[in-house]
């Protein structure tokens, strides 16, 4: 045995009993933190040198390339020498090698592809026009969202077809029983075939199985907690004879149950494996014992666990500070600001931090608050707000009205959403506007340009147009969220991103947030209609779009989803949106399991904070272009507020809203809320103007002197519509300004009393 495959001295006592075991199962519960890759790979290197295994008699298994070649890295290290032979992998890399030794017995030669997404798509589409399955009733991504889901979950497609009870479900069952015998004659497999295959393998051939249980003395799997049914069963089958299973998680992670894993795996690792020693890595070696004991409070609520407390090895440290903000913007703002404050008052860099957020649709705030002050950030696990496909999809819709002569807006919108416009009719078009010299929009309006063309395609047209037409016209009257709301309902798009399943529904909240982002626009425009604020908005939208794109090692703030986080550690964290119907989402509210999933999924965001944590909420936060009031989420309860330190913004201090009592909790103001609904609450609207009511408020009737912050005092000459849709027209006294019209809930009028 080397010196350097001696259990350490430095490991403490638990990370030492986990790394000494030697033969029977054993689950170890590994804490953020804890040192569980080093308790794996110290493992691993002991087995070898001491001569309980060969390296080609262990079989190790994790969840990302990355993390199997930092394994292997490790354990050749600590050997002096690579491990020759050991099976180190993902499960797809390892479910590949066991397909490629038995290719015939999966009907399959050794030279079969791996298919990608876009192949696996093209054969959907293919089953699912032999099916006569329409892909404006369901799309292919849909579709193949469905059977990868029944795939991990071990569902063939006999018992799928009996359990079919959904309209997509029933449409996908005819599909899914031609999957086989479509990637068969491909020689080809999905990439959830890669475990799905396998266990088949396993589950139909005793001898193969057989080889694989004789040939692996020990099982290492890291993040347990994260695996699925097919994972599941492929490391039960093959651990089955030795029994030597090693599982390393989290139950207090698990965080993927939206994608199929399933967190009982580990809660009830010893119901197949009743022997099983169980060791607690409960030492923190990342994170101040301030942040670990928000931590603990936090996942103390959960049921589902098994049990475990975080101790630092870091005494004391900040206390973990709440931002409470006025609204989303404000709360943008002040985490920018103190960025930018801390980097004043303790020299911390831009990539010291990062910013968690529970949905994507979250970081265009955050873009355009740090593009205003030049603090350069980069996105991880996701694109730019306005580089994604839906806002990309809406802007060129937008352009287009406000320019009727951009032709590459046309382009665009024209297939947005699809309407059997394709390619060849837009080239046809595309040639008759150049002879007429005339826009493709101006060219679509001539029937006689489009000659050939069937009768379908040419009404497609016309309507297309008279849309266009009719929200350019709208556009001189209605603020920019109002048209936005009006356009994706109009033209069907909401609809047609719900056809896209989960996917689908996070677009929607981008889309959501793109509104948001409209009604902001309205605000810093003091609330005056007409194409003005559009021409700012679109114009604002293409600055974003075009800032420069950082590279890896650049000084920039880390900005991304809570899921994406998972296994990441800053100096500086900030968790937003620290709201009931954000964060949990609001579907979680009548799901005890979900709800459980969200906790742990705060939890996560809590332990990637090394030296200062900070949370944030807002008091109210724009929704579908609405302003509606909300409560902090739920996972911040009483005990909880009491290790936070709070911080309300300067916005929030002036409302005379800050000492409310952040804990009141009453019904979210989200929860009737889902993806792609754009109703407007009248009781919200409602309470939301009793709330800004304030004795200078004016009277908005004809002939009354008001006050504007940029336009200067006028008089008002008409008054139309109630609420948060009255609209006023002002001769104001300046010349120069002239006679404007305004949205009143967006224009900051005050009474003039000169």
């Amino acid at each position: 045995m080397t010196a350097s495959a001696t259990p350490n001295a430095s490991l403490n006592p638990a990370q030492r009993e986990a790394v000494e075991h030697n033969n029977g199962p054993m689950l170890v519960l590994a804490g953020a933190g804890s040192g569980k890759t080093r308790v794996l790979t110290s493992r691993i290197a002991r087995l070898i040198a001491e001569g309980h295994a060969r390296a080609d008699q262990i079989l190790a298994v994790t969840f990302t390339n990355k993390a199997a070649g930092e394994m292997k890295e490790r354990v050749a290290r600590a050997l002096g020498e690579p491990p020759a032979g050991m099976w180190i992998g993902t499960f797809h890399a390892i479910g590949a090698r066991m397909l490629r030794r038995d290719p015939e017995k999966v009907a399959r030669t050794n030279a079969f592809t791996i298919y990608d997404e876009d192949d696996t798509l093209a054969i959907v589409k293919r089953l699912m026009e032999r099916h006569r399955v329409s892909p404006k009733t369901w799309t292919p991504r849909a579709i193949s969202s469905a059977i990868s889901e029944a795939r991990n979950a071990l569902v063939d497609p006999v018992d799928f077809a009996k359990l079919a009870m959904t309209p997509l479900a029933k449409a996908v069952a005819p599909i899914y029983n031609d999957w086989d015998l479509a990637f068969r004659g491909a020689n080809a497999v999905s990439f959830d075939d890669l475990l799905w295959l396998p266990v088949e393998l396993l589950q139909r051939h005793a001898d193969v199985r057989e080889r694989y249980e004789n040939r692996f003395k020990y099982i290492l799997v890291d993040e347990y907690q994260d695996t699925n049914r097919a994972q599941y069963e492929l490391i039960r089958l093959m651990g089955a004879r030795n029994g030597n299973v090693a599982v390393v998680g989290d139950d207090d992670q698990a965080i993927y149950g939206w994608r199929g894993a399933d967190i009982r795996n580990i809660l009830d690792f010893e119901r197949d494996y009743p022997s099983a020693k169980v060791v607690r890595l409960e030492e923190n070696y990342r994170s101040t014992s301030a942040i670990l004991d928000l931590a603990n409070v936090v996942i103390a609520e959960n049921t589902g666990r098994r049990g475990k407390t975080l101790r630092s090895t870091q005494p004391g440290g900040d206390p973990v500070t709440l931002i409470g903000a006025l609204d989303d913007r404000d709360e943008s703002d002040a985490i920018a600001e103190e960025i930018e404050a801390r980097r004043k008052r303790m020299g911390d860099k831009f990539s010291d931090i990062a910013i968690l957020y529970r949905t994507n649709a979250q970081s265009r705030g955050f873009e355009e608050s740090f593009r205003r002050r030049q603090i350069p950030y980069r996105m991880v696990g996701a694109v730019r707000f306005y580089d994604r496909r839906e806002i990309k999809d809406l802007v060129s819709w937008l352009r287009l009205i406000a320019n009727p002569a951009d032709d590459e807006a046309f382009r665009r919108a024209i297939g947005v959403p699809k309407r059997g416009i394709g390619e060849t009719t837009v080239e046809l078009l595309a040639s008759g506007a150049r002879d007429a010299g005339i826009p493709l929009l101006a060219a679509a309006a001539r029937p006689d340009l489009m000659v050939g063309a069937r009768p379908a395609t040419k009404s497609a047209m016309a309507d297309f147009v008279e849309s266009v037409d009719r929200f350019h016209a709208m556009a001189t009257e209605a603020s920019v969220d109002a048209l936005i709301v009006e356009l994706v309902t109009h033209i069907g798009y909401d609809a047609a991103l719900r056809a896209e399943g989960p996917e689908g529904l996070e677009r929607l909240d981008n889309v959501a947030e793109f509104i948001r982002g409209a009604a902001e626009t309205v605000i810093e425009h003091g609330g005056e209609i007409g194409l003005r604020p559009l021409d700012h908005f679109l114009q604002q939208a293409t600055l974003v779009a075009g800032l420069d794109q950082l590279g890896p090692d650049a000084d920039a703030v880390t900005m991304m989803t809570l899921h994406t986080a998972k296994g990441l550690e800053f100096p500086v964290v900030f968790v937003a949106g620290m709201e009931d119907g954000l964060f949990p989402l609001s579907r979680a509210s009548d799901d005890p399991d979900m709800l459980e999933e969200e906790r742990r999924l705060f939890y996560v965001g809590i332990t990637r904070a090394e030296r200062k944590l900070y949370l944030s909420w807002a008091r109210s936060r724009r929704r579908n272009g609405e302003t509606m009031p909300s409560i902090l989420s739920r996972f911040v309860n009483a005990t909880a507020q009491k290790l936070l330190v709070p911080q309300p913004t300067i916005r929030l201090r002036a409302s005379g809203r800050a000492a409310m009592t952040p804990a009141v909790r009453g019904p979210s103001s989200w929860d009737d809320e889902s993806p792609g609904t754009w109703r407007r609450n009248p009781a919200r609207e409602k309470a939301v103007e009793i709330e800004d009511q304030s004795q200078d408020q004016p009277v908005l009737t004809k002939g009354a002197r008001v006050k504007h912050k940029t336009f200067g005092s006028g008089t008002i000459a008409e008054a139309s519509g109630t609420g948060r849709d009255a609209k006023v027209t002002i001769d104001f006294d300046d010349e120069a300004v002239g006679r404007k019209r305004l949205v009143v809930a967006f224009a900051g009028l005050e009474r003039d009393f000169d």
